[in-house]
C-alpha cells in the first residue's frame, strides 16, 4: 500500500512518553509500560502479535523527530547513530527533524538516516518521493505525529493504548484540533487495546 501510516503506543491519558526523558530513560518516567505488549511480556496475546506485525510491516520511508532519534540537544557535538545499534529496523530511508544540520548516516540493512533542517512538509515529500509508491510511515515521537496530523497526511493510524495513567509527558494530541478518523479494527490483551483508525472517506 501507498498509504502514509503511524503506529504508537499511548496511555489511557494521552501520553506517549513520561516524564523526565534522558539517555538512561528514552521513554520517560514509566513510560516502557505502555510498550510491554510487544517488547517481552508474558501475558502478550495472539491480539499483540498482529499488532506487531501491523507495526513491523515494511514502508518505503519513514520520517521521525530528533528526540526519537536520540538524547543529543542542539549543535552534533558527539557522535550518535540512533538507539537501534549497527542494523536499525527500519531498512529503508529515515528522514529525522531537526534545526542543526548533520551529513547522513548510513547504516547496515538499507537504513540511512537523513536530517531535515527545513520543517515537516519538507521532510514529507523527500520521503513520499524515495518512498516511491511503498509507503511512508511517521515513527515518531509526539511531537512529528502532532505535525503529521495537524498536516492531514496520515491515511491509517494505529494506536496501542495501554491501561496505564502517566500523569504528564509526551501528550500525542496536544494542540490536534480535529480527528478524521474511524476505527476499522479493534483487538485486544490484558496489556493493552489495539485501535487501527482509516481517515474518513470525507476527510479533506
Amino acid at each position: 500500500m501507498s498509504d502514509t501510516t503511524c503506529h504508537m503506543s499511548i496511555s489511557l491519558d494521552g501520553f506517549a512518553a513520561g516524564p523526565e526523558q534522558s539517555r538512561d530513560n528514552p521513554l520517560g518516567k514509566r513510560g516502557q509500560e505502555l510498550h510491554g505488549w510487544h517488547i517481552g511480556d508474558p501475558r502478550a496475546t495472539e491480539a499483540d502479535t498482529t499488532a506487531n506485525n501491523w507495526l513491523m510491516r515494511p514502508r518505503g520511508a519513514y520520517i521521525m523527530g530528533r528526540n526519537m532519534f536520540g538524547p543529543i540537544r542542539g549543535e552534533w557535538n558527539e557522535s550518535w547513530d540512533g538507539w537501534w545499534g549497527p542494523e536499525p529496523p527500519y531498512h529503508a530511508p529515515v528522514f529525522v527533524l531537526t534545526r542543526y544540520a548533520h551529513e547522513p548516516i548510513e547504516m547496515k540493512g538499507g537504513t540511512t538516516f537523513h536530517f531535515v533542517t527545513d520543517g515537516f512538509d519538507a521532510a514529507y515529500a523527500q520521503a513520499l518521493e524515495t518512498a516511491d509508491g511503498k509507503g511512508v510511515d511517521i515513527a515518531g515521537g509526539a511531537s512529528t505525529v502532532r505535525q503529521a496530523l495537524n498536516a492531514g497526511v496520515i491515511d491509517e493510524l494505529a494506536l496501542d493504548i495501554a491501561p496505564v495513567l502517566l500523569g504528564s509527558g509526551e501528550s500525542l494530541f496536544d494542540g490536534v484540533e480535529t480527528f478524521d478518523f474511524e476505527p476499522v479494527e479493534v483487538l485486544h490483551s490484558p496489556l493493552t487495546t489495539h485501535i487501527r483508525y482509516r481517515k474518513r472517506d470525507d476527510a479533506g
